[in-house]
């Protein structure tokens, strides 16, 4: 075992403060990381306050991990020590299913491991995430970092952000000549529209907030809707082939639906506390619209993801905090006051705890 420094919180209603963990010693096949950045989603909010449920304390959050390999077990080929690698929101799954089989590890049949408040396979021990000074990970589950140095740290939100809206766009096969629409301009949203453009599609941003149209038109939206203006709206009825909702609050799904073309599909990968208002099936039945949802995406096509990323320059926009600013970060989230992703620098973590 190895002591680990992180930010953990011991209870729903108490704040994240420094506190030592148990990391199991490398195996045979596992990678030790030095974390060096790790970014903060919503998920994490959501997990520490226990508002899903489930939650069991002391909880280390974090799934948006880049780091450097420290150490490597004597059966490990994919890495050596001094390689910059990630991960992402599972470290383990069954291996045997056959969703696991097809490299879709996160559609497990028995469950994939989070990387955090998850159940080690086996063990059964809980597990802590990326706010904290080093992780032990299978090397399956650890991804080659390509990107430059210096731009590790927006890399981070790649792991959750960027792979959450790759999967999606990949699956409905998004490229040259499609109109795509992203719904929302948040963590998700902005990696949908930088991954949308970068594939080749029209994408339009819908958004409630016209203050966002500038900066929808800088990450490469070629046009902006206020979904609050119907005549906006109107404009573009049945037009889309597909559509990526990433708002992760309850609202009307059949404005959106509408706008889909014959055959077009609207994917859902925002997950609001409680459900949407139930869709018109006439919406769907007319023009044989779809209604979907995706996850994240497995280890292969997570790592499909980064070296994309890294061939076009693509990382998330970010806003850097210290270890200590964490709480800070989760109000302002929940003021939806960050563009668009807060990541830790974990060489701000207290040198003892």
């Amino acid at each position: 075992m190895s002591i680990a420094r992180s930010y953990a919180a011991q209870s729903a209603d108490s704040p994240l403060a420094p506190f030592a963990i148990e990391r199991r010693e490398p195996g045979p096949r596992d990678v030790l990381i030095d974390i060096l950045h790790c970014g903060v989603c919503h998920s994490d909010l959501h997990t520490a306050r226990n508002e899903w449920g489930g939650t069991r304390y002391p909880v280390v959050p974090g799934h948006e991990i880049v780091g450097r390999v420290r150490a490597v077990g004597e059966g490990v080929s994919k890495f050596k020590v001094g390689d910059f690698v990630g991960v992402g929101c599972m470290v383990d799954s069954c291996q045997q299913c056959r969703p696991c089989g097809e490299g879709l590890e996160q559609y497990c049949d028995k469950g994939f491991t989070d990387t955090y408040n998850g159940r080690e396979q086996g063990t059964k021990a809980n597990t802590y995430g990326g706010y904290s000074d080093h992780i032990v990970v299978h090397e399956k589950f650890v991804l080659r970092v390509t990107h430059d140095a210096s731009q590790l740290a927006a890399v981070a939100p790649l792991l959750c952000a960027g792979i959450t809206t790759w999967s999606p766009l990949r699956q409905w096969q998004v490229g040259p000549g499609q109109k795509v629409g992203i719904v929302g301009l948040g963590g998700l949203g902005h990696m949908g529209v930088k991954l949308a453009a970068a594939l080749g599609a029209h994408v339009v941003l819908f958004t409630t907030s016209p203050g966002k149209r500038e900066d929808a038109l800088r990450l490469g939206a070629k046009e902006v809707v206020v979904s609050k203006n119907a005549d906006e709206m109107k404009a573009h009825r049945a037009s889309f082939d597909f559509i990526l909702n990433t708002v992760a609050a309850p609202h009307e799904l059949d404005p959106f639906i509408a706008l889909l073309k014959l055959d077009g599909t609207m994917t859902l990968v925002g997950a609001p506390a409680s459900p949407h208002p139930s869709p018109n099936v006439f919406g769907f039945i007319f023009k044989r619209r779809r209604l979907a949802g995706s996850l994240i995406g497995g280890i292969a096509e997570t790592q499909e993801m980064l070296d994309f990323c890294a061939e076009h320059g693509i990382v998330s926009d970010i806003e850097p905090i210290r270890a200590d600013q964490i709480e800070q970060a989760y109000e302002r989230m929940l003021r939806s006051d960050v563009k668009y992703r807060f990541v830790i620098d974990l060489a701000t973590l207290p040198a003892t705890v």
